[in-house]
C-alpha cells in the first residue's frame, strides 16, 4: 500500500510538470482559430506539423542554431580544461597557501554575475569584442568556481597510490592526469559538460549585453526577437520555443545516468 501511495503521487508530480510542455506541443500544432477557442481543446484537429518550418523560416534561426552551437561547444570545452587542471593542483599539489587561496576561489560563488556585469563590458569593450562571440567564449577558459569545487572533491576520491605507481613508471604530472584521473573522471565531466552546456543554451543576459548585430545573435535572442515581431502569433512562438528545447532535452535525457553517477560519486571527500 505504502509503494502504491508513493508511484501515485510520483505520477501525479510528474504530471504536474509535463503539462506546460504538453501545451506547448499541442499550440504549436493547432491552427490559428483553435488557439482562442473556449473551453479550450487539449488536441487540435488537424495536426499541422509544417507549422514547425513555417515558424523556423521566419527568422534566420539556422543562423541562430549555428552562434549557438559554436558558443556552447567552446565555453563547455574551456570549461572542463581549465576546471580539471585547477581541480587537479588544488586535489593533488602541495604548495603554501593551497588552501586559503581555494577558499578565495570558492568565495566567487557568492558574487553574481550582475556585480561584474558592467566591468566586464567596459573590459570587452576596450578589448574591441563587443558584437563578437568572444565574450561569451573566452571567460570559460577561465574555470568556474562551482565547478572546480565538484572535480576536486572527485580528484580527492581516487586514492593517491595511482598516481605515485604512475610516477614510479616515469610518468609526469601531465600524463598522471592525462592517463590516469581524466580517464576516472569520466561521469563528473559529463556532469559539467551538461550543466555548462544547458546553461550556455539557456543564456539570455549574455548575449544581449554583448551582442548587437542579428547575424550574432544566438537562440535566446532570436526567440525573444521573433516574440517582439510576433506576439499574436502563439502556435509559431510555441513552434519555436519546442525546436530550441529539443538538444538540451536530448542531452540531459542521454546523459542522466551520468549525471546520477556524477553527482553521487562528488562531496565524499573533503
Amino acid at each position: 500500500m505504502k509503494k502504491v501511495t508513493t508511484y501515485t503521487l510520483l505520477i501525479l508530480c510528474s504530471l504536474l510538470f509535463i503539462a506546460p510542455l504538453f501545451w506547448a506541443v499541442t499550440t504549436a500544432l493547432k491552427s490559428q482559430q483553435e488557439l482562442y477557442l473556449f473551453p479550450p481543446k487539449w488536441f487540435p484537429s488537424v495536426w499541422r506539423f509544417s507549422n514547425f518550418a513555417e515558424a523556423w523560416s521566419i527568422q534566420p534561426f539556422n543562423l541562430f542554431m549555428k552562434n549557438t552551437l559554436i558558443v556552447t561547444l567552446l565555453s563547455t570545452l574551456g570549461q572542463l580544461v581549465s576546471c580539471t587542471l585547477v581541480a587537479y593542483g588544488f586535489a593533488r599539489f602541495q604548495f603554501k597557501g593551497r588552501d586559503a587561496l581555494f577558499l578565495i576561489v570558492l568565495a566567487t560563488m557568492m558574487i553574481p554575475w550582475e556585480v561584474t556585469m558592467i566591468p566586464q563590458y567596459m573590459e570587452f569593450n576596450y578589448l574591441g569584442w563587443i558584437n563578437t562571440l568572444k565574450p561569451l567564449i573566452v571567460p570559460s577558459w577561465f574555470g568556474s568556481a562551482y565547478f572546480i569545487f565538484l572535480l576536486r572533491q572527485f580528484i580527492m576520491t581516487l586514492p593517491k597510490e595511482l598516481d605515485e605507481a604512475a610516477t614510479i613508471d616515469g610518468a609526469g604530472r601531465m600524463t598522471v592526469l592525462l592517463r590516469i584521473i581524466v580517464p576516472l573522471m569520466g561521469p563528473s565531466l559529463i556532469l559539467v559538460a551538461v550543466f555548462h552546456m544547458m546553461s550556455c543554451w539557456n543564456d539570455y543576459l549574455g548575449p544581449l549585453i554583448f551582442l548587437n548585430d542579428q547575424t550574432k545573435y544566438t537562440l535566446t535572442l532570436g526567440l525573444s526577437q521573433f516574440k517582439g515581431m510576433h506576439g499574436v502569433d502563439m502556435q509559431s512562438i510555441m513552434a519555436i520555443t519546442c525546436l530550441i528545447s529539443i538538444p538540451p532535452l536530448a542531452v540531459f535525457f542521454f546523459a542522466q545516468r551520468y549525471i546520477v553517477g556524477g553527482i553521487a560519486t562528488t562531496g565524499i571527500k573533503g
